[in-house]
């Protein structure tokens, strides 16, 4: 059964942090996957998920600098990965598939936002290419994991998918690019993944969730300008609905509850802010609360689930779709 884009009143809000929605939950013998899993939020998420008894890997792309972040954390393990280079993302899971070890929860939380146009792999736009394509190859190579453990897998997507709908006619951004279109692209398509995997999923009691952490100062910004910062601080501002800055606990706080929450349980497929799920936006709202019509159908998760298929060359799930 489809699960609504309707609150659930879970006595979670805007302040909460991960401390607050862990209470009460004990990981021990638990393995958790976090995706720059050691900076920003993806550290803070980190630092919760251990600190209730999990077994935190830690794939990286600057090994050394994660190593460092992590070490005065108990359980956790950093491994090299490149997101934007399949070959990498392939051989992560092949290393990770050979331990045997079944995966509890998986929250893909590594991206990049408005960053000058660059291209990686066979040309990709780097933004949709790291924050969602590596994901997708990833989640997909480490399937027979995910499905051992019936997984939650929770991607984290942004109120920036309110900024654009998939440019199914130029994903790449071949014919112009806009940094922000990018942007709202790679935030739509993660969340039109969690959607699709989700429905693909549920027969193995593996359910996904995409989730919009709020608005918090971290290095996700180091491609802005000053001037650029001070911009989008005013459009928060005045936003009706956006519901202004968090600290990196409160942040991360979304995150971590939809990977842990036994709220959510037999639920799946749906986008989820301030600790809870959310509720459709108006259609002009632009980076505030709710989520966009574009990001929750399951005709476009659908097509882009196949279109990634063929960009990435991996589908786990080719003999059901």
């Amino acid at each position: 059964m489809t699960t609504p884009q309707r609150e659930i009143n879970t006595g979670f809000g805007t302040q909460s942090t991960t401390t607050d929605v862990l209470a009460g939950i004990d990981l021990s013998g638990k393995l958790a996957i976090v995706t720059g899993g050691y900076s920003g939020l993806g550290l803070e998420t980190t630092r919760a998920l251990a600190s209730v008894g999990a077994h935190v890997v830690v794939p990286a792309r600057r090994r050394a600098t994660a190593q460092e972040a992590v070490s005065t954390i108990d359980g956790v393990e950093v491994e090299e990965l490149d997101l934007t280079d399949l070959d990498s993302v392939r051989t992560f899971a092949d290393r990770f598939l050979t331990s045997g070890r079944g995966i509890d929860i998986l929250i893909n939380n590594a991206g990049i936002m408005a960053c000058p146009e660059s291209r990686v792999g066979p040309g990709w736009e780097a933004q949709f290419a790291t924050n969602h394509l590596g994901h997708y190859a990833l989640v997909n190579r480490l399937w027979p994991a995910i499905a051992r453990g019936g997984a939650r897998v929770v991607s984290v997507s942004s109120n920036g998918h309110q900024l654009s709908d998939i440019h199914w006619d130029d994903v790449r951004f071949e014919r112009g690019y806009d940094k922000w279109q990018a942007y709202g692209q790679a935030k739509t398509a993660n969340a039109l993944f969690a959607l699709h995997l989700d429905a693909l999923g549920r027969d193995a009691e593996v359910r996904a969730f995409s989730v919009h952490p709020g608005t918090i100062r971290t290095q996700l910004a180091r491609h802005m300008s000053e001037e650029e910062l001070a911009e989008l601080a005013a459009t928060i501002s005045t936003s009706p609905t956006n519901s202004g800055w968090k600290t990196p606990q409160q942040g991360a706080a979304t995150q971590v509850w939809a990977a842990t929450s036994p709220q959510l349980a037999g639920m799946g497929g749906v986008y989820c802010e301030d600790c809870d799920i959310a509720e459709p936006a108006a259609e002009d709202t632009v980076l505030g609360r709710g989520v966009s019509a574009w990001a929750t159908d399951p005709q476009r998760a659908a097509r882009l689930w196949k279109l990634s298929a063929e960009l990435t060359g991996v589908d786990a799930f080719a003999t059901m779709t």
